[in-house]
């Protein structure tokens, strides 16, 4: 995850470890498709996983990604977070990156 020093730009020069997508024009939500995606990186069951809810609401992921896609269709919009050691991020056009964890700060 880029630091708020980093240009914007620079998110875009890397490559994650694995992608995935989801339809949200399709209905499909991505607090469904984050655990499968991760458990599919990590090779694990996806009922074996953390609750999502642990570590982001689920229904607020999903409205956040159904409010971006009916306001601004131009624009992609993407949430950051992590989840069972891996780092996550979900964008509103329906692409989940996974990528190895960063170093937290210190």
């Amino acid at each position: 995850m880029p630091s708020g020093d980093e240009p914007a730009d620079a998110t875009e020069s890397r490559q994650p470890a694995d992608v995935t997508t989801f339809d949200p024009s399709a209905g499909q939500q991505p607090s469904l498709a984050v655990p499968v995606a991760v458990a599919s990186f990590t090779e694990e069951d996806p009922l074996e996983l953390t609750p999502l809810y642990e570590v982001v609401e689920p229904d607020a992921l999903d409205s956040l990604f159904e409010h971006a896609a009916r306001t601004d269709g131009n624009g992609v919009h993407q949430l950051w977070f992590r989840y069972e050691g891996v780092d996550v991020g979900v964008r509103s056009d329906g692409q989940i990156e996974i990528d190895a964890p960063t170093a937290d700060p210190s």
